[in-house]
């Protein structure tokens, strides 16, 4: 794959697409703390990887409008419980996310000599490193009845179990559930058990899902919507974490 800038990217924090609100990221990151472990009789550092962590930071605009729950009232709640947040590098399918499970710490004004006003936030991860996947919607999906989506390609099948992350943006309807499925040859697609998300009944709401890291995930994935009562609507994303290894747990 050629080089790429970042146009076209997406950010959506806790339900809401504030792709439209945001200057700039200036961190998107994680992993082990590093622990120090040098001997006495070592000229040079030895260490060893610790707990893992996580962070995103990003620079916002001010956008009040209350109608659309923009993101000022979105951040300046500072809500002390857990908020999901994926970031998109892109929106086609199957193209790279960075998920997080984090404590939204800060939204700080800084207002410029020439009249900009944008503000500053933080959010650290809590009980989950940021975990890097690829996108099963481009970016924002809408589907007004079960429909079953577009498989990726992720090149091999892998027995190390996976994570999904749900962005749900707006729904109308009864219920809707969304569920991962897998496939040896992107045309005969199962249900993976274990991978499905809660049943929806409005949004805006988020949650990650998780199976064991024994968990064999076949080569295609796909993410599809079905329903019990009916929908009209439904606008979310999904980011998937295929585990390549067995390392994988928190």
């Amino acid at each position: 794959m050629a080089k790429q800038s970042g146009l076209g990217d997406n950010l959506y924090i806790a339900g809401y697409d504030a792709s439209g609100d945001i200057q700039q990221l200036g961190n998107i990151g994680g992993g082990p703390n590093l622990l120090n472990r040098t001997p006495i009789n070592k000229a040079a550092y030895q260490r060893e990887g610790g707990l893992l962590s996580g962070q995103f930071e990003m620079t916002t605009f001010f956008n009040s409008d209350p109608v659309n729950q923009a993101t000022h009232e979105k951040l300046s709640a500072l809500p002390r419980t857990d908020v999901i947040l994926t970031y998109c590098r892109g929106t086609t399918l199957g193209d790279p996310a960075a998920s997080i499970v984090a404590k939204q710490i800060n939204y700080d004004p800084q207002r410029g000599d020439d009249g900009m006003l944008t503000f500053g936030v933080s959010a650290q991860s809590n009980g989950f490193s940021v975990e890097w996947g690829r996108q099963l919607t481009a970016g924002v999906r809408t589907d007004t009845a079960a429909t079953a989506g577009t498989g990726i390609d992720t090149a091999a099948s892998a027995s190390f179990g996976g994570q999904a992350y749900l962005q749900v943006f707006a729904f109308t309807g009864t219920d809707a559930t969304v569920k991962i499925q897998d496939s040896a040859d992107n045309v005969a697609f199962t249900d993976v058990a274990g991978f499905s998300f809660t049943p929806i009944a409005a949004g805006p709401s988020t949650e990650r899902i998780a199976l064991g890291n024994t968990v064999t995930l076949r080569r295609y994935l796909r993410a599809t919507t079905v329903t019990t009562g009916g929908f009209t609507s439904l606008s979310f994303s999904v980011n998937v974490i295929k585990n390549e290894n067995a390392g994988v747990t928190f």
